[in-house]
């Protein structure tokens, strides 16, 4: 099978981007998970859970 696509984006604007976004233009034959947990600061224990000096305010559900 052979998918031929051509596309022309003239402007795109993105609202916010988190680390779990994924955007995505054109088509995609199948999607496959991946994650990968990488140790970069050579971290040999389980951290403190961290003190917070200011109150955590909960956010307002998103709006569709």
């Amino acid at each position: 099978m052979l998918i031929q696509q051509s596309i022309v984006i003239q402007q795109i604007r993105i609202g916010s981007i988190s680390n779990a976004s994924i955007v995505q233009i054109g088509t995609t034959g199948t999607w496959q998970a991946y994650a990968d947990l990488n140790n970069t600061g050579q971290f040999k224990g389980v951290l403190d859970q961290p003190e917070f000096d200011a109150p955590i305010v909960p956010l307002a559900p998103p709006s569709m």
